[in-house]
C-alpha cells in the first residue's frame, strides 16, 4: 500500500518526540507461540526475530486539523510479525501516563494499552526514563533507563536492520477471534545510536519472556510527525 493511499485513511495526528528504540535479537521459537493465530514471526536478513523496548512521547494526539490534543509518555514492548505477504508489529503491552487516553485506545484500536506512572526527562542531553505499571488486574512492570544520543540523526539505511526495526507503518492486533490490522504514516526516522544503561527492566517478565540475552541494538531520534487511522479487518487491509 503506498503512503498516500494511507494518508487518505488518517483520522489522528500527533508528534512522538525523544523516541529510543532498545531491540534484542531472538530466535523465532522464543516469539512463534505468544502470535495469535495467522501472524508469524517477522525476521531479518539473518533468520533471526526481535524483541523491542520503546518508549518516547506522545504530543498532541488529536483529530486531525485540530491544532492541541492529549500529550503523555508510552513505553511498549513489541516484536515484528507477517500476516500473508506483508510485515507489521504486535505489542505485548503499550504502558501510558494518561487515564483519558488509555481507556480509549483500548477500546478503538485494542490495543494492550496499560496506565503507568512514567516521568521523562532530559538534562545535558541525556534522557531519563522511568515507568511504574499502575494497572488493575495484569502483571506489574517497571523500567527505569537512562539514554544517551551519539553521532548525528539520519535516516537508516532502508536494507539495514536498523530500517527493519523502526520503518513499519501496521500493527496487528487479535479479538473477538478475529485479526485486525492499524496504520500509521510518518516519514522516515532520523535515528542515530545511543548508549543505554537500564537500571531496572521487567517488561519481558511481565509478558512472559525470559530477559533476552546480550546487549541490545540501541537507536534514537528526536521525533517525528505522525497521523494513524481506524481499525481495519485484517483480510480487508492487506
Amino acid at each position: 500500500m503506498s503512503r498516500r493511499s494511507r494518508r487518505s485513511r488518517q483520522l489522528l495526528a500527533m508528534t512522538w518526540r525523544d523516541a529510543f528504540f532498545a531491540s534484542w535479537p531472538v530466535d523465532p521459537s522464543v516469539v512463534e507461540p505468544t502470535l495469535p493465530d495467522g501472524l508469524a514471526a517477522d525476521t531479518d536478513e539473518e533468520g533471526q526475530a526481535w524483541l523491542s523496548v520503546v518508549g518516547f512521547v506522545m504530543e498532541d494526539i488529536r483529530p486531525r486539523f485540530v491544532p492541541f490534543g492529549l500529550s503523555f509518555p508510552e513505553l511498549n514492548l513489541r516484536t515484528y510479525v507477517r500476516h500473508r505477504d506483508d510485515s507489521g508489529i504486535y505489542f505485548y503491552n503499550l504502558d501510558a501516563d494518561d487515564r483519558i487516553g488509555v481507556p480509549i485506545a483500548r477500546r478503538l484500536f485494542r490495543l494492550p494499552y496499560y496506565r503507568a506512572e512514567m516521568d521523562v526527562t532530559e538534562r545535558d542531553g541525556t534522557i531519563s526514563f522511568e515507568s511504574h505499571r499502575t494497572h488493575e488486574g495484569v502483571s506489574p512492570a517497571d523500567f527505569e533507563a537512562t539514554i544517551e544520543p551519539r553521532a548525528t540523526p539520519e535516516p537508516a539505511d532502508p536494507e539495514s536492520t536498523e530500517a527493519f526495526l523502526v520503518e513499519n507503518y501496521r500493527f496487528l492486533v487479535a479479538g473477538d477471534g478475529r485479526l485486525y490490522c492499524g496504520e500509521i504514516d510518518h516519514g522516515p526516522w532520523a535515528v542515530q545510536p545511543a548508549d543505554l544503561t537500564i537500571e531496572e527492566n521487567t517488561l519481558f517478565e511481565a509478558a512472559g519472556f525470559d530477559q533476552p540475552a546480550g546487549d541490545p541494538l540501541v537507536q534514537y531520534s528526536p521525533g517525528v510527525e505522525v497521523t494513524a487511522g481506524r481499525l481495519r479487518r485484517a483480510e480487508r487491509s492487506l
